[in-house]
């Protein structure tokens, strides 16, 4: 692989978990959970990149030569199942912390800047 590729996939990790990381700083449930997957994004293509990244090469090489490392793909794929269900239960908390509190602010108290409920009279 060369050096430029791997500058391109370090950088894109890199701000992938940037991106990640202020949005799971935000103070809303859906920018956390939407953090959370670009941190689990980020993440996976770390380990995939673990493996080595080999430009226009079979997967698996011929005779004399090593064979390609399927670890770092049977973790990737782990990794994104376990995602996904993280993901799904994530969202679920954060429905029914917003049915209960009646607000979607991760500390549970209302936004300031929201316009106040007007009773009725």
């Amino acid at each position: 692989m060369s050096l430029s590729m791997e500058f391109l996939v370090a950088t894109g990790v890199g701000w992938v978990t940037a991106c990640g990381i202020y949005l799971l700083l935000r103070g809303r449930s859906f920018t956390v959970v939407l953090g959370l997957s670009l941190l689990g994004y980020a993440v996976n293509v770390f380990i995939f990149a673990m493996g080595r990244l080999w430009q226009a090469s079979p997967p698996i090489l011929g005779q004399g030569t090593p064979i390609a490392d399927p670890l770092p793909q049977a973790l990737v794929l782990t990794a994104i199942v376990i995602g996904f269900a993280t993901t799904g239960f994530v969202i679920q908390l954060a429905l029914r912390s917003r049915h209960e509190s009646g607000t979607d602010q991760v500390d549970g108290q209302r936004d300031p800047r929201a316009a106040e409920p007007k009773a009725d009279a």
